[in-house]
């Protein structure tokens, strides 16, 4: 139960809205108590590839709120220990990937690293070519932190390029439209003229389009989308997603989504938006608190928007 709960595929109403106040969500409370019942029941039977399995389910859990990647660290250093110990190899990888995407959106970028390099060894000798398209893009991202977007630029359209058919759909989806929005979020601004022209944004459309009306000029558009957007997903680019509407919100003075992502953000307040995913950073979540409380301090008036 909890392992096929991830995300919001318990869900067995409509998404609360992201204009509304945070909603107690019954799905969500019943596969984290059947996480942590498997990881009871697995500690209880002393069996190292069943406590594995559940604390798998314990990490598709793990995401209740933004802020979560120390908690997600621990559950994959205590999967990765318990894999070494019993010669787990599968669950290793996995150990270790769920502590490189925790260690970057912590911003231990050092520590990630190190995680990347394990991965690619166990990969190498275990035949799991998979696991070198996480790490292919966490490099892309790490260029991005270290030497900015115009060096990461041409990283990542190789990265596209080279996992786009790597039978992963629920990652290469929309994973263009997040990479051009890199250079937006990161610097602040709204997206250009034909900066998302002949991209699909896959699931992540709903949340990209009140920044793009916004962008166009048409702020009661922007506003209306806004109004009806649902919180973004429990999974790892909610940060990333909620700085999303944050900027959209500032820019055409919707206050209740404002607000609201200003107040989902500040448990991440010490996170990378996005790093979490291993695909994309847009930056310190400091900072798009930073311009949230600007934007609430001197909101943006109907017929004012921010070009």
């Amino acid at each position: 139960m909890a392992v096929e709960s991830r995300g919001d595929a318990a869900a067995d109403a409509p998404l609360p809205r992201a204009s509304g106040a945070p909603a107690t969500e019954p799905w969500r409370l019943r596969a984290e108590r059947a996480a942590d019942e498997a990881v009871r029941l697995a500690r209880r039977l002393s069996d190292p590839a069943l406590l594995a399995f559940a604390l798998n389910g314990a990490f598709m859990q793990a995401f209740a709120a933004c802020g979560s990647a120390a908690r997600r660290d621990t559950l994959g250093t205590e999967l990765t220990r318990l894999a070494v110990d019993h010669q787990l190899p599968g669950h290793e990888v996995l150990g270790r990937i769920i502590r490189l995407q925790a260690l970057a959106g912590l911003g231990d970028f050092t520590s990630a690293d190190t995680e990347a390099e394990e991965i690619d060894r166990l990969a190498d000798r275990n035949e799991r070519p998979l696991a070198a398209v996480f790490t292919a893009w966490y490099r892309a991202l790490r260029v991005c932190e270290t030497d900015g977007w115009p060096a990461a630029r041409h990283r990542y359209a190789q990265v596209l390029t080279e996992t786009a058919g790597c039978g992963m759909p629920g990652l290469t989806q929309g994973a263009a439209a997040l990479v051009a929005l890199v250079p937006v979020m990161r610097g602040g601004a709204l997206p250009r003229p034909g900066d998302f022209d002949g991209l699909d944004a896959g699931p992540y459309q709903p949340w990209l389009d009140p920044l793009l009306l916004a962008a166009s000029g048409d702020a009661e558009q922007a506003r209306q989308a806004l109004e009806r957007v649902p919180r973004p997903p429990h999974d790892l680019l909610q940060e990333a997603l909620w700085c999303v509407l944050a900027r959209a919100a500032a820019a055409v003075g919707h206050l209740p989504v404002l607000r609201r992502a200003r107040k989902e953000l500040g448990a991440a307040e010490t996170e990378y938006a996005g790093a979490s995913s291993g695909l994309v950073s847009f930056g310190p979540v400091r900072q798009h608190l930073t311009d949230a409380d600007t934007a609430i301090a001197v909101p943006v008036g109907p017929g004012n928007a921010r070009g």
